[in-house]
């Protein structure tokens, strides 16, 4: 055991992400999740009509969740989503699902790899988290300069409706 702490070598510490948790129930209180999810080196290849209806049919494929609004820019996505199963599969197996359907069916085989491997997920408590998170997820493109006006950019919507409820 050293004395001094001068000779500990820190280890490198990556970028930070929630620890994973399982889904907590409040009661009634609606279950929503938001998720980013990043192509791998950052690519800038998410920004095209083909791949956005690409993802729409992913999504719908894995209907253990179902995804609520999202926005996809050049190099991630962000998306709410919420249980559409009695007992889903966790988030993050949900998420590599569809990733793994998207990359196989990619229309441009040399962008591959698509995606990284794990996402970054948080479960929403309340519905003013709900609207905040959303009104900061639909200004990211006009943050990066894409578009002036938040409504311009044609890679979002909603998917489903996912109602918040408190009770």
């Amino acid at each position: 055991m050293k004395d001094s702490g001068d000779d500990f070598e820190f280890p490198e510490i990556g970028r930070k992400k929630p620890a994973r948790q399982p889904l907590f129930s409040y009661g009634n209180r609606s279950e929503i999740v938001y998720v980013t999810v990043s192509t791998k080196d950052r690519k800038r290849i998410l920004g095209h009509d083909d791949i956005h209806a690409l993802l729409l049919e992913k999504w719908e494929e894995a209907d253990q969740w179902a995804v609520g609004r999202y926005v996809i820019m050049p190099d991630h996505v962000h998306l709410f989503c919420a249980p559409a199963a009695p007992e889903p599969v966790n988030v993050k197996n949900w998420v590599a699902f569809w990733k793994s359907r998207s990359a196989t069916r990619w229309p441009r085989p040399e962008e591959s790899p698509v995606w990284l491997p794990d996402c970054w997920d948080r479960q929403l408590r309340n519905g003013e988290s709900y609207s905040a998170k959303w009104e900061y997820v639909r200004e990211n493109p006009v943050r990066h300069g894409f578009v002036k006006k938040a409504g311009d950019w044609p890679y979002q919507g909603e998917a489903n409706v996912l109602l918040w409820k408190d009770s």
